[in-house]
């Protein structure tokens, strides 16, 4: 039986590719989720031992921010993000609207031996380039718990992975073809 090899620097550029556009797409639509959340109705929180949907949303922009660029910077240092928490959900909209294109395009830069350089972080050490999967699912399982949030807050849940109430799907018009 064949023992596994190492990942290469061409699988390494592969699994950018793939991961790095889910990832594109995800910001797009965690961008919705949280500009849905209105600043009025910030502090709402489902039970006293949530966060608030301002300090979820911030922990969702923050969060991503750091991965983004920890992994551009092939390495994590804990603490080093803002010192001041934003005050608004436009001022989390336009950190994150600012730092995650240029995280994506640092990380776009990096060699295939690059994506390769081992990170420690907590208790993983693993490629660079397989973080990119940690980062997706940590940003997906935290804008789901911002999205509950919405409705019973009085806000309008906006199309996720399909329409909603709210934001309902619509189908694409197609070009007629020629006959």
């Amino acid at each position: 039986m064949p023992q596994p090899t190492a990942p290469t620097p061409e699988f390494a550029l592969g699994l950018r590719a793939v991961m790095l556009d889910g990832f594109k797409r995800e910001s797009e639509i965690t961008h919705k989720v949280i500009a849905a959340v209105p600043d009025e109705k910030s502090t709402y929180r489902p039970d006293p031992n949530a966060r608030t949907a301002q300090d979820l949303a911030w922990h969702i922009a923050a969060s991503d921010v750091h991965f983004i660029e920890s992994i551009a910077n092939l390495k994590f240092e804990m603490g080093g993000g803002p010192k001041d928490k934003p005050k608004t959900i436009a001022e989390v909209l336009a950190f994150y609207d600012e730092r995650v294109p240029a995280g994506i395009a640092r990380v776009e830069a990096l060699t295939g031996e690059q994506l390769l350089t081992p990170l420690p972080f907590a208790v993983f050490n693993m490629p660079a380039v397989f973080y990119l999967a940690f980062l997706n699912n940590h940003s997906i399982h935290h804008r789901a718990q911002l999205a509950t949030y919405l409705r019973p807050m009085g806000a309008k849940v906006p199309a996720i992975y399909g329409g909603s109430y709210d934001e309902p799907f619509k189908m694409p018009e197609l070009a007629e073809t020629a006959a």
